[in-house]
């Protein structure tokens, strides 16, 4: 019998397992342009904190009792589709479970890259194209830049970091602890700064005595505020996430925003669904920099449907490094 997580009760601050529960479910029988599938890889990321409340936002939240969704990678295993057939691997949003029956249009067929298909839940997925497109087009960086990059070991940091040293940009980077500042500095980073070690307004100062030209913002607080500290005449901010506020009721502080008017800095916020007719575009430029390693991927992985809400949870506790996945 399928399975799915459901959202059991809303969360105040960080989540717990009594927040879910797993329950089977009964698919819908499969009609004219269909698709059975069996998920082989689910994603979690940081914005599914945001629908599990009861607020307005840009993706409507989860309901309660009702199966939750997310990104994953699906088998076909029965088609009444035109274009699919058994065997096919897509990508869909129907996540959160072990099996499910959909509507062909809300599945994409994987690329024929040659690379594994959990990649498409990774680097070249969306944590991937949020990265290429909010450095890149959100905040105009450029050969020559500094910039300023936080969770630089997670999904979209990592990724932020080498595509800015394959563009010929400066890359200065945070993370917590030695084994993730490690790793962000084998991908290239110039310098990189634990900021569980000491205040990162500090160290980014020392880091960048001149200051920033781009800040690809994924903590917000205290990273935001330095980075406006930091920031160059004309510095462009591509605001991404702000994790550091997601199970936190205070809003992030704004200690130095009259930066923004001293230095005209240019802040915006982006969702990768303002980019999704221009994927083709980001397969074509992202592809041959995965293929010729100059951007790798990492990956943390949970084994099982059970273990969907550590997977989860372990994102807010820093448990992972690069792209945090759960394997069916």
């Amino acid at each position: 019998m399928p399975r799915a997580w459901h959202l059991k009760s809303r969360p105040k601050g960080l989540p717990t397992a009594e927040n879910f529960e797993l329950k089977e479910v009964t698919l819908p029988p499969l009609e004219d342009g269909m698709i059975r599938l069996r998920n082989r890889w689910l994603s979690v990321d940081p914005y599914m904190r945001g629908r599990m409340n009861d607020v307005k936002s840009y993706v409507p939240p989860f309901q309660l009792g009702e199966p939750m969704e997310g990104g994953a990678i699906g088998e076909v295993v029965e088609s009444k589709a035109d274009g699919f057939a058994p065997g096919d691997l897509v990508q869909h949003m129907a996540g959160w479970r072990d099996e499910a029956a959909i509507a062909a249009r809300g599945a994409n067929k994987l690329p024929s890259l040659g690379v594994e298909p959990q990649r498409f839940l990774g680097v070249l997925g969306v944590p991937g194209a949020t990265a290429w497109f909010g450095l890149l087009d959100v905040a105009s960086a450029k050969a020559g830049d500094v910039i300023f990059v936080s969770a630089a070991a997670g999904a979209v940091g990592s990724a932020v970091v080498q595509i800015a040293k394959a563009k010929g940009m400066t890359v200065i980077a945070s993370a917590g602890g030695s084994e993730k500042c490690d790793y962000v500095r084998s991908l290239g980073a110039d310098q990189v700064i634990d900021y569980k070690a000491r205040p990162i307004h500090k160290s980014l100062a020392e880091a960048a005595p001149e200051g920033i030209n781009v800040y690809f913002d994924n903590v917000g607080g205290d990273h935001l505020d330095a980075a406006l500290a930091s920031a160059r005449n004309h510095a462009r901010f591509a605001i991404c996430g702000m994790i550091a506020g997601y199970n936190d009721p205070k809003p992030p502080s704004f200690r130095f925003a009259m930066r923004i008017i001293a230095a005209r800095v240019r802040l915006q916020g982006f969702l990768i669904t303002d980019y999704l007719g221009r994927m083709g575009e980001f397969f074509q430029q992202m592809a041959p920099l995965v293929a010729g390693e100059a951007v790798t991927s990492r990956e943390t992985i949970v084994e099982g449907l059970e273990a969907m809400p550590d997977g989860f949870l372990g994102l807010f506790k820093g448990e992972n490094i690069g792209k945090m996945l759960v394997k069916l």
